[in-house]
């Protein structure tokens, strides 16, 4: 899809990274629920051009959120539970193939209704799913590890469809099926997201599309810039903002946002 590039300018290009790349860094997650519905609806992006830049800047935000959380987070504490993170990953990586595979055969009408229905799932999930209190996991044993694979495979699918980094879903199971506190369900969901991302955009390379990153380099690398400068001031927000008032605003807006996809044409 081409569009005027008035419509793109760097001022909202590194704006709306910010901000989105703030939320990221806060709660744990790529941002990209919320950046995607603007790619489409603000700047113009056809759907598949939309998940595929959505999946390189999402990269970006995960890539740096991880260290600037770790002033809450430490990095010691996310690699002492690499077992869990391997678990996720087990099912995620392969979800994430398939997922990409499946979005590059998607009509755009078709590709937009997906989109438009995970937003609404995912609203759904972050606002019920979030306020879950830390406490035992709902399963352990070998039966924790096959949940743990499927529920990573089901989160590859939707992170590579979306180009999303799946926060939204992975720190309501790392808390619910693992016991993980909170905050560090957050950390730990960035680094499953990472590799699970990064198998969804090499998928994604194959296909034509993925020129879009190329059309728009100047487009993506403000927005990144904008991101990183958000995921700081995310990091440093941490534990500051009570999820209790965040989360509602935020699954809110995702609604909206799906909505307005859905809507699209």
């Amino acid at each position: 899809m081409t569009t005027d590039a008035s419509t793109r300018n760097p001022p909202a290009a590194f704006s709306s990274g910010a901000v989105i790349g703030a939320l990221g860094g806060l709660i744990g997650l790529g941002g990209a629920e919320f950046r995607l519905p603007v790619l489409i609806g603000a700047f113009r992006f056809g759907a598949l051009e939309a998940v595929i830049l959505n999946k390189a800047i999402s990269l970006v935000v995960v890539a740096s959120a991880l260290p600037f959380r770790a002033q809450t987070v430490p990095l010691a504490e996310i690699a002492a539970h690499w077992p869990v993170v391997v678990n996720l990953l087990a099912g995620s990586l392969l979800g994430a193939w398939f997922g990409a595979g499946w979005a590059t055969r998607l009509r755009s009408e078709t590709l937009y209704r997906v989109i438009a229905v995970m937003l609404a799932g995912i609203a759904a999930v972050l606002l019920l799913g979030h306020d879950a209190s830390t406490g035992a996991a709902l399963v352990t044993g070998p039966a924790q590890l096959v949940a743990g694979a499927i529920a990573g495979f089901g989160i590859g699918i939707v992170a590579s469809l979306l180009g999303v980094a799946g926060g939204e879903l992975l720190i309501p199971t790392l808390v619910l099926l693992f016991g993980t506190d909170i905050k560090l369900a957050g950390s730990l969901s960035l680094a499953v997201s990472l590799p699970t991302m990064l198998v969804g955009f090499t998928r994604y390379s194959r296909d034509q599309s993925f020129a879009v990153l190329g059309q728009n380099r100047a487009f993506l690398l403000t927005t990144a810039a904008g991101s990183i400068v958000g995921t700081f001031l995310g990091g440093r927000l941490l534990g500051l903002v009570p999820s209790a008032v965040l989360l509602p605003v935020l699954a809110a807006i995702l609604v909206i946002c799906a909505v307005k996809v859905w809507r699209h044409t």
